[in-house]
């Protein structure tokens, strides 16, 4: 923290790993871009995922105790079934499909048992994860 109590943003600025169609996607919007959040006893990250419909797509979010998040899931194919027709997409604005990971690491340690994800309509990734907190025991008297 600065004199002004604010908190330094550059350790929320995570360094995020891109891989497969994640990394390929140079036009449309950017699959993988990554906002983090800090509570007192949490952790609340947003991770924009478009394109990746919820329930087309198996998106796997594991957590480490040390803080290091993995995503992994599939952009699907790009055909598009609208009134019994089959559409084959051929203008490719959006991140091409195939399989992708996203990596990065939280600010701190936490606790991988104690996480909420929720897979927005809009295509965004939102989790809420709690500090890991040490438990010490009181000093016997």
């Amino acid at each position: 923290m600065d004199r002004g109590n604010n908190v330094d943003h550059q350790q929320l600025k995570p360094s995020v790993v891109l891989t497969g169609t994640a990394k390929e996607g140079s036009v449309g919007p950017p699959v993988g871009l990554v906002d983090i959040g800090v509570s007192e006893g949490a952790y609340l990250f947003r991770i924009a995922l478009p394109g990746i419909r919820r329930d087309q797509s198996k998106v796997k979010c594991e957590m480490h105790r040390d803080g290091k998040v993995h995503i992994q899931g599939v952009i699907t194919d790009g055909t598009t079934l609208k009134d019994s027709s089959a559409y084959q997409m051929k203008v490719q604005q959006l991140c091409p499909p195939g399989p992708f990971t996203i990596s990065f690491n939280l600010p701190g340690p936490v606790d991988p048992r104690l996480f909420s994800p929720s897979f927005r309509p809009d295509g965004i990734l939102e989790v809420v994860v709690m500090k890991y907190k040490m438990h010490t025991t009181p000093p016997h008297t």
